[in-house]
């Protein structure tokens, strides 16, 4: 047990909120962060996670509080406005809840490719410290899975949270249940403490930014009379990046052979076909609005003409087939 740790200010919650989807280890990350510290960092610490009942590919949110060992931690609620954000997939930084609550002076990290700042960081507190860290090019690289990396790059922005401790916990939580996992995963929080960038200039917004609480487009309230849809088939755009887990299958038309094993499998209809001037329906590639990121299309292929590809920002948009 650690008994030297020390909050930034004792007589308050330290607050880290996690912003994933389901697949990425978001959840598994905030309980061995919040054991960790409650069973060898000599501190309080709860933890929940919020998400539906699909999980893997829908939003989850995951809540660590902590807290001095002399101050108790009576509340179970979201942590609305935290000092730590971590993102787990970078297309949630298209939706302002997702950095709702930051506070000014607060740090967030995210998981993206270098030189991609999304539009949404400039929202943020100026005196935010924002880092990114290609997370999920790293987890590839170690056969590991973007938790790992994440949580390697909060104990190097956190400097109560010590490395070694919370990397013995992360290896002895995986030792138990995949110890083929805990060489790669060790290897991949060590990169995440190191491979990391600082970004600067980044916040131009005064003091701490408003929480958000999400809510029903439609209550018992607002509900139209009969429960009628005033605007049906009204959707103009489609986009299913935020639930793919950072993996799209990418076709390559020159080893196809047009069996349509891919159509067979493909839960979202999601193939684009056209029938040529003999007669003949070829494929053409991926309509990527409607793509979850299944890959059922990469495993089927007779002739590997697709291929999982880690998915770079605007690569879906530039391989999209209408």
């Amino acid at each position: 047990m650690n008994e030297k740790v020390q909050l930034p200010d004792p007589n308050e919650f330290f607050g880290i909120r996690f912003e994933s989807i389901g697949g990425l280890g978001a959840h598994a990350a905030g309980q061995i962060l919040a054991t960790t510290a409650v069973l060898r960092m000599n501190l309080n610490g709860a933890h929940f996670s919020s998400y539906g009942s699909e999980k893997k590919g829908s939003v989850i949110r995951s809540f660590i509080r902590l807290a001095a060992l002399n101050k108790s931690i009576r509340s179970s609620a979201p942590i609305e406005s935290p000092d730590v954000i971590v993102i787990f997939h970078s297309a949630l930084l298209n939706q302002k809840i997702t950095i709702a609550g930051m506070k000014a002076g607060g740090t967030l990290i995210y998981n993206g490719a270098e030189n991609i700042d999304p539009p949404l960081l400039s929202e943020l507190p100026k005196d935010v410290k924002v880092i990114r860290v290609n997370a999920q090019k790293i987890a590839v690289e170690e056969k590991s899975r973007p938790n790992a990396v994440l949580l390697g790059t909060l104990t190097a922005a956190v400097p109560f949270l010590d490395f070694d401790t919370i990397l013995q916990a992360f290896s002895d939580e995986f030792m138990q249940r995949h110890p083929e996992a805990v060489a790669s995963n060790e290897k991949a929080f060590r990169r995440g403490a190191k491979e990391f960038e600082v970004l600067s200039n980044v916040g131009k917004a005064e003091g701490d930014l408003p929480i958000m609480r999400p809510s029903p487009i439609w209550g018992y309230k607002t509900a139209p009379i009969g429960g009628i849809l005033p605007t049906p088939g009204n959707t103009v755009s489609n986009d299913l990046t935020v639930s793919r887990m950072g993996w799209i299958p990418v076709f390559h038309v020159e080893s196809c052979i047009h069996c349509a094993m891919c159509d067979m499998v493909c839960p979202d209809f999601c193939l684009v076909w056209k029938q040529i001037e003999s007669g003949e329906v070829q494929l053409q590639g991926v309509d990527y609005r409607y793509c979850k990121g299944c890959l059922r299309c990469v495993e089927t292929c007779p002739t590997k003409a697709f291929t999982k590809e880690i998915e770079q920002p605007g690569l879906a948009d530039k391989l999209r087939v209408k």
